[in-house]
């Protein structure tokens, strides 16, 4: 009896063992255009099995690149990719760099950060003051989502220093938004959002 036991080990279990010994057949073909238009079929026949996972980037060149393992490296084709080689999988991964920068306050989110980068860009003058408040109230306001309780404006002012490094510095006397404006704000268009819904609601 033949049994998988005492088979030659499966390489790719997902292909099943037909698809392998499919793959070592067309090794030993001797003629290269014929070996080529065997292998050519094999890997339409792997695509098949999996239809789908076509819509994946890379599905044709991964499938390729499968047949080639199969095959223990041994296809000498006309393939439309560069076939990997053992040496391809016996480089170590590169090691992924590890940040060593200073940590930043990431609960205030990408966007205050953005803000910091094009403040700095503004010349001196009226809009960048302006600009420069809109941007403490939006840290206050982010702030306030992360830390539920109340926030001294000088936290605020102090934080944007820093993110800045030294090149914003807010008056001492400069007054932000209060904790009860925003709040009011909030419920104000949360309330606007609701009617806009039940009208919607009505209309259908």
């Amino acid at each position: 009896m033949d049994y998988n036991t005492s088979r030659k080990k499966l390489i790719m279990r997902e292909y099943g063992r037909n698809v392998q010994e499919m793959v070592v057949a067309a090794v030993k073909i001797e003629d290269r255009a014929e070996r080529s238009q065997a292998v050519h079929g094999i890997v339409d026949y792997m695509g098949r099995m999996y239809p789908y996972l076509r819509d994946l980037r890379d599905f044709k060149h991964k499938l390729w690149d499968h047949v080639a393992i199969m095959s223990d490296y041994q296809l000498d084709i006309d393939a439309p990719y560069e076939l990997p080689t053992a040496e391809t999988f016996a480089q170590p991964p590169m090691k992924v760099p590890y940040s060593v920068g200073k940590p930043r306050k990431k609960h205030y989110g990408q966007t205050v950060f953005r803000m910091i980068e094009h403040a700095l860009t503004l010349t001196e003058g009226e809009e960048r003051n302006n600009y420069i408040g809109q941007l403490a109230n939006h840290m206050k306001k982010s702030y306030m989502i992360w830390n539920k309780d109340n926030v001294d404006d000088s936290l605020i002012f102090k934080d944007l220093y820093e993110l800045s490094n030294g090149k914003i510095e807010i008056p001492a006397h400069f007054k932000l938004t209060t904790q009860r404006d925003f709040m009011q704000a909030h419920a104000y268009a949360t309330q606007q959002n609701q009617n806009q819904k039940r009208k919607k609601r009505r209309k259908k």
